[in-house]
């Protein structure tokens, strides 16, 4: 890992800029590094993610694995993945579930890391806010339309559902995603990985 992004990295742990809209308080989560072939961006952590400090350590991030056809120790090697939310704390619960990620985080740090993960080759892009900002106009009317395009992204980008258990009566209603975007999504990561 260069010196220039581990130092932005402890910068970023070390963040408090929207602590006072924090319910929990801040602790930024994310992992990275220059080798990282492959980047998950997802919403922010939830309340087990954070106090445990470990991105996608819950039932969401098991079901990720299982999506990428990887176990955990392969998951978790940030010399091969990349773990970046768009919101890196908790932002707090709201009344369908947690709040959207912070904007902070995607306008002041975002610009930095990005450009320094340099061997990404496939970018995971993990509910609507990740998919806005990484295809801007790119990105169809809904997140079930970007979804279903996924093969116009590729081989950069990989639009997914969050794998939360929420979101079982989505995959019964889009058996397509079972069928066609997983395998693929499996044989990009094995690819490169």
């Amino acid at each position: 890992m260069t010196k220039k992004l581990e130092t932005l990295l402890r910068d970023i742990r070390a963040c408090r800029i929207c602590a006072a809209h924090l319910p929990l308080g801040p602790n930024p989560v994310l992992r990275a590094s220059a080798t990282a072939r492959i980047l998950v961006v997802g919403q922010a952590p939830g309340t087990k993610v954070h106090a445990t400090g470990i991105p996608w350590n819950d039932a969401s991030g098991e079901r990720l694995r299982a999506w990428m056809g990887i176990d955990q120790d392969t998951f978790y090697d940030e010399s091969r993945i990349a773990i970046v939310p768009m919101g890196f704390c908790y932002p707090g619960r709201g009344k369908g579930g947690d709040n959207p990620p912070r904007p902070e985080c995607r306008k002041t740090w975002h610009p930095q890391l990005m450009p320094m993960l340099t061997n990404v080759r496939l970018t995971l892009l993990i509910g609507q806010y990740a998919q806005a900002y990484f295809l801007r106009e790119r990105r169809k009317a809904s997140l079930t339309d970007t979804v279903r395009a996924f093969a116009e992204y590729l081989p950069d980008y990989l639009p997914t559902v969050h794998p939360s258990p929420r979101n079982q009566g989505w995959l019964k209603r889009h058996p397509w995603f079972e069928k066609k975007l997983l395998p693929t999504l499996r044989e990009r990561v094995h690819e490169l990985l």
